[in-house]
């Protein structure tokens, strides 16, 4: 005898009512997500941020509510230690490698994706497969290169690594922005007369800012504390980086001074935080724009 199926249960699972449950069950599992993410992104931020104010050498007396704030790791920092010297290099080293490396990408992926030539989609298939291999792979053959090229502890070898390093994600990723623009504005641009400089820097630019910017502020915050790489090739003290710098306060059994690296790695957030904040509207759209476009 077969059972009839409980039309009770069924009517009330697509009843408004169960919808209504079932939405508002899902809405709370998301929110109750992106609170935990938050506090565990927070979390380390706030209680580094407590530790540059505290008055001891270490970060494990901060209480979130102490009882004495002090600024003396801040003027210890500037005092004390090359924090200007690392400042400078690191803003020097950051800001040519985001026009260097941006210039870089944003040429070769116009070639591969407006031109036909030999060689095209072997090296377009040449940068896929280098994405797969960690770039600290290659440190020896970097290092002997830079080497041959007398640009060991050189704040220019540095840039040359990482300008290098950046071409492969973001030509693909730029590419594929300009395939999804339309090839009709560039004709009609061409029966004016105008030559393909003139289409890529008054047509192509315009119309591709959100991704000119996504890719200028991933150049610029890749380097920014970047350390496998500069430890490699900066030898001396005077091209120091922050990452380099920061570190050593830090490293062996005389150096503790946990506190005033806390104060030197909130200065270091600054630029970068007020970076995300006055170009998050050209960040958001440059990432949707790689994702919807290729």
């Amino acid at each position: 005898m077969k059972t009839m199926p409980n039309s009770t249960t069924s009517v009330a699972s697509k009843s408004p009512f169960g919808q209504l449950i079932k939405q508002k069950l899902l809405l709370f599992i998301i929110y109750a997500i992106l609170i935990i993410t938050a506090i565990a992104v927070l979390y380390p931020v706030l209680w580094i941020i407590l530790g540059s104010f505290n008055p001891g050498n270490t970060i494990n007396a901060t209480s979130y509510l102490p009882e004495t704030l002090t600024i003396k790791h801040y003027v210890n920092l500037f005092n004390t230690t090359n924090f200007l010297i690392w400042y400078k290099n690191t803003l020097f080293v950051a800001v040519m490698n985001m026009i260097l490396s941006t210039l870089l990408v944003i040429s070769a992926a116009y070639a591969f994706s407006r031109f036909r030539f030999p060689g095209r989609k072997q090296g377009l298939m040449v940068m896929l497969v280098l994405q797969m291999f960690p770039s600290f792979m290659g440190m020896i053959a970097i290092y002997i290169l830079l080497l041959q090229l007398n640009l060991l502890d050189n704040l220019w070898g540095l840039i040359l690594v990482y300008a290098g390093g950046s071409i492969p994600f973001g030509t693909w990723l730029v590419k594929g922005y300009f395939d999804g623009l339309p090839r009709s504005l560039e004709e009609a641009a061409k029966i004016d007369g105008a030559s393909h400089t003139t289409i890529f820097v008054r047509i192509m630019m315009p119309l591709s800012v959100p991704m000119f910017t996504f890719i200028a502020v991933n150049n610029f915050i890749g380097p920014w504390m970047d350390f496998i790489f500069a430890r490699l090739v900066i030898l001396s003290d005077r091209n120091k980086t922050l990452a380099i710098g920061l570190f050593e306060m830090i490293t062996g059994r005389t150096n503790n001074e946990f506190t005033t690296f806390a104060a030197g790695a909130v200065l270091v957030a600054i630029p970068i935080t007020l970076l995300f904040l006055m170009l998050q509207k050209y960040i958001i759209e440059g990432l949707k724009a790689g994702a919807n476009k290729g």
